[in-house]
This record gives C-alpha cells, structure tokens and sequence, in this order.
C-alpha cells in the first residue's frame, strides 16, 4: 500500500510539473510533507544532496524521499512514478511536436510557462533559505551566506566559470568561514 501510494504521488508529480527538477521542487516538498514522509527540514538535506549527486534534481530526491520512506523498493517506485509521465508524454509529443511547433498558440503557451517556471525556481530558493534559517536574524553567517551567494552568480553569470568550479570554491569557503 505504501510502495503504491509512494508510485502514485510521484506519477502525478511528474505529470502535473512543468519546467525541469528545481521547477518541481515546491511541488514534491508539498506532497512529501503533506503525506508525513518527511519535514521540511529533512527534504531541505535529501534536496541538497540530490542537489550534489549525478542526473536529475527530481528524480534524485524522489529517490531519496522513496529510500528513506520505504526502502530499495520506495527508491525504485519513486523513480519509476517520476520517470513514467516524462518519458511516455516526451514519446507522445515527438510524434507531433515539429509540427505543433509552429503553430502560434503552442509558442504562446511555452512562452507563458516561462515566467512560472521562474517563479517555482524562486519560490523553491527562498524557501528552503527560510526553512534553513538563512533569512531568520542578521548575523555574521547570514553575511557569509549572501556574500557567497552573491560571488556565485557573479562566477556563473559575468565570468561564466564552471558550475562544478564554483560549487568546490563555495564550499571551501563555507567550511573556512563556518
């Protein structure tokens, strides 16, 4: 029964969500909490961890969520409810999509799922920063928080440096600093 409900959250997880794994995110912490799998503190950990691991950010923390939930067969589950919808509707579309692609009312709705996929992005860093007390008071660490932050998008944007550079840097610092 646990192993079905488990399939079931993530087949609509990965049905409903549009805009990649961050984009999901909100959507997966709702239901992981709502069901009482896990608090939001925990999912914040499974996130940054899935955050760190190889492949998708979505279907790394329904793993995760399906492991600490119910085991090997949780992981597997998780996995495969998150990856079932995306395959068979990427299947579905392919068959269309050349020619649906240059019709003007499916540009207009991509164009107007843009600005919402930002917004689940924001939404989901503001959050889990909430949920990890980044924002509770100003202090020192607050300060270290927002001037790593800051020089991370700085790497990222303006000097265009590595993802995987900028992550080894900032946690260097942050072990340095804390």
């Amino acid at each position: 029964m646990l192993l079905w409900e488990i399939f079931r959250t993530f087949v609509i997880i990965g049905t409903v969500s549009f805009g990649g794994g961050y984009a999901m995110i909100p959507v997966i912490e709702q239901e992981v909490t709502a069901h009482g799998w896990m608090t939001t503190s925990e999912f914040t950990d499974i996130i940054a961890i899935a955050g760190m691991s190889p492949g998708p950010i979505a279907t790394n923390s329904a793993i995760f969520v399906g492991f600490k939930t119910a085991g090997i067969g949780g992981a597997i589950v998780a996995a495969l409810g998150m990856i079932l919808p995306s395959l068979t509707i990427i299947l579905f579309i392919s068959f269309f999509f050349t020619k649906a692609n240059k019709h003007k009312i499916v540009q207009s709705a991509f164009y107007g799922l843009r600005p919402v996929i930002v917004g689940l992005i924001i939404y989901a860093a503001i959050k889990f920063g909430i949920s990890n007390e980044l924002f509770h008071s100003f202090s020192f660490q607050t300060l270290a928080s927002l001037c790593i932050f800051l020089g991370a998008l700085l790497a990222l944007i303006k000097y265009k440096i590595h993802p995987a550079i900028v992550i080894v840097f900032s946690g260097i610092i942050g072990a340095v600093l804390y």
